[in-house]
C-alpha cells in the first residue's frame, strides 16, 4: 500500500504542498490561497455556479459513486446570495473524490490537480500557468528518479541472474568423471549412479560430510533427483545390453551432464521471464 507523503513546490514565491498517496496527487488549495490578493475564501469559489458545474462534470467522469441527486440540489442553489457550502459538506453530500479536507498540522483543503489548476485561475491566469509548470517539473523529476531506480533494479537483476547461473554451473552440473573412476569397480549399482551424477560414492560423501545425517540423495535438488531417475532407467537398459560397468558409468555421466545443462538453461529462461513480468 502506498503511504501518503507531503512534498512541496514553489509557485511565484508561494510554497504549495502536494499530498501524494494511494489515491494520487492532491494539491493544497489552502496554500494556493495565500497568493491571492485581498479577502478570499475557498467557500467563495465553491459557491460559484460555474465552479459547481465544473466539479460536477469532473466527478461524473472520474467518480462512479458520485451522488447526482445531491449534486442537482446543490447546483440549483449555486450562485444564490444565501447559498453557501463548505468542502466538507460538498464531499459528504455528493461522495466527491476531487476535493478533500484534512485535519492536523499539515491539514487544509486539497484538490486533484485538474481541479487545483482550475482553482489557480481564481488566483490569477499567471499563477495557474506557473502552477502547471512547477507541477509538471515535479512529476518529470519523479519519473527520472523512477527510471534510474528501474535501471538500477535491472542491473542488479542481471547480476543476480549471472551469479545464479554461475552457481548452477559450479555446483549442479556434474563433473566429467576421470579415467581412474571409469576403471574402478564399485560395490553396487547405486554408487555407479552416485558417481555419474554427484561425482562421489556414498562412502566418499559420508566421509566428506560427517555432521550431516542421511545420504547425499536427501540433500539433492529437484533437478538432480529428476536426472537421477532418468539415468537409473538408462543404467538398467545398459545392463541388459551387456555393457561393462566402466562403459556404463562413462555414458551415464555424459547423459547426466547434458540433462542437467538442459534443466539449468530452462531454469534460467524461466527466471528471465519472471523478472520481466515483475518489471512490467
Amino acid at each position: 500500500m502506498k503511504e501518503s507523503k507531503n512534498i512541496s513546490i514553489e509557485v511565484q514565491g508561494t510554497p504549495v504542498s502536494i499530498l501524494s498517496g494511494k489515491e494520487g496527487d492532491y494539491i493544497s488549495l489552502t496554500d494556493m490561497l495565500r497568493a491571492k490578493d485581498g479577502e478570499f475564501f475557498i467557500s467563495d469559489w465553491l459557491r460559484n455556479r460555474n465552479t459547481v458545474e465544473f466539479l460536477g462534470i469532473w466527478e461524473s467522469v472520474f467518480n462512479p459513486n458520485f451522488n447526482y441527486g445531491e449534486f442537482a440540489i446543490i447546483k440549483s442553489q449555486a450562485g444564490l446570495n444565501r447559498y453557501k457550502i463548505s468542502v466538507k459538506e460538498w464531499v459528504e453530500k455528493t461522495n466527491a473524490i476531487g476535493l478533500k479536507a484534512t485535519a492536523g498540522r499539515y491539514g487544509g483543503t486539497f484538490a486533484h490537480p485538474d481541479i487545483a489548476f482550475e482553482f489557480g485561475m481564481w488566483i490569477s491566469p499567471e499563477f495557474k500557468i506557473y502552477l502547471v509548470k512547477e507541477f509538471r517539473r515535479l512529476k518529470e523529476d519523479e519519473n527520472r528518479r523512477l527510471s534510474l531506480a528501474w535501471n538500477l533494479n535491472r542491473t542488479l537483476s542481471n547480476l543476480n541472474y549471472r551469479i545464479h547461473t554461475d552457481a548452477i554451473k559450479a555446483h549442479l552440473i556434474p563433473q566429467k568423471i576421470t579415467p581412474a573412476q571409469i576403471a574402478m569397480t564399485y560395490a553396487n549399482e547405486a554408487d555407479v549412479l552416485n558417481v555419474a551424477l554427484f561425482g562421489l560414492t556414498a562412502k566418499q560423501w559420508r566421509d566428506a560430510n560427517p555432521k550431516l545425517e542421511g545420504n547425499m540423495r536427501e540433500y539433492a535438488t529437484v533437478e538432480q533427483l529428476l536426472v537421477l531417475a532418468n539415468i537409473e532407467g538408462m543404467n538398467a537398459e545398459f545392463i541388459h545390453m551387456g555393457l561393462a560397468q566402466g562403459e556404463r558409468l562413462k555414458r551415464l555421466n555424459q547423459i547426466a551432464i547434458r540433462q542437467m545443462q538442459a534443466l539449468a538453461a530452462h531454469t534460467s529462461v524461466k527466471q528471465i521471464a519472471l523478472s520481466k513480468d515483475e518489471k512490467y
